[in-house]
């Protein structure tokens, strides 16, 4: 009798250490991480996953989940009428260095890519590597989050593009910041080549020169941007995510 009761027991046990191992972790830093805590609709999730195939940006460069976050949140942002225009989504993968082209800019409602181009972080947010993120003034830091584009002006960096964010505590004093896309000079390959990594901006997605006018005024007037990189501390706080 004692001998089953130890049978049964150990059996529990290693039910029970076996079932750990296989508990959803969160989004650690590490990237081991299930996209399962931030579910599409079966619908929603066929449609994003047909479009990720069909523009094969898997081997441009786009991480799966950079793109189903970002999907995850253009939908429910387009459910809230939380955007003016929904044929357009840009996504900015922070989990690549600057060298990489990691600003996809993406017509839903054609489904074609529009651009896929460099585009530079914060200036304290890392080198070649965008790691540190904050939404306070003069921080000089990138911000994370979901985004929608305003208005354009001229400012002292040419041919600008205001930005909204959307995300309270995350990215939401983007105006106060003056966060805009703009072109600038570093944000190039020749720098690229010279320094392993672009020139860096004040916390805004700064562009290449000669993209800039096209890229603003495709995403200009109410689209949806998300920037993307493998943080845990905004995956606990984004409630559009969460949503």
């Amino acid at each position: 009798m004692k001998t089953r009761k130890l049978i049964i027991a150990l059996l529990f046990f290693i039910f029970i250490l076996i079932s750990c191992l296989y508990l959803p972790t969160g989004f650690g830093k590490s990237g081991n991480y299930s996209f399962k805590n931030f579910k599409l609709s079966t619908i929603e999730l066929k449609s994003a996953t047909l479009l990720y195939n069909k523009l094969n940006l898997d081997s441009l460069g786009l991480s799966q989940e950079a793109y189903l976050m970002g999907m995850k949140g253009f939908e429910h942002l387009k459910s809230q009428g939380k955007l003016r225009n929904e044929n357009v989504i840009s996504i900015i993968d922070f989990s690549k260095p600057s060298s990489s082209k990691r600003l996809f800019i993406i017509d839903i409602s054609s489904g074609v890519l529009l651009f896929n181009t460099y585009v530079a972080h914060g200036q304290n947010s890392g080198y070649s590597m965008a790691e540190k993120f904050s939404n306070k003034v003069s921080s000089l830091q990138s911000s994370l989050g979901f985004y929608e584009t305003s208005s354009t002006y001229l400012g002292k960096h040419g041919y600008s593009l205001k930005l909204e964010g959307l995300e309270k505590g995350i990215n939401d004093n983007a105006m106060d910041r003056s966060i805009v896309m703009h072109g600038a000079s570093y944000v190039s390959e020749g720098i690229i080549k010279i320094k392993g990594y672009l020139g860096r901006s004040w916390g805004c997605p700064a562009v290449p020169e000669k993209y800039s006018k096209p890229i603003i005024d495709k995403i200009k007037n109410g689209t949806c941007i998300f920037i993307y990189a493998n943080n845990s501390m905004y995956f606990n706080q984004s409630k559009v995510l969460q949503s």
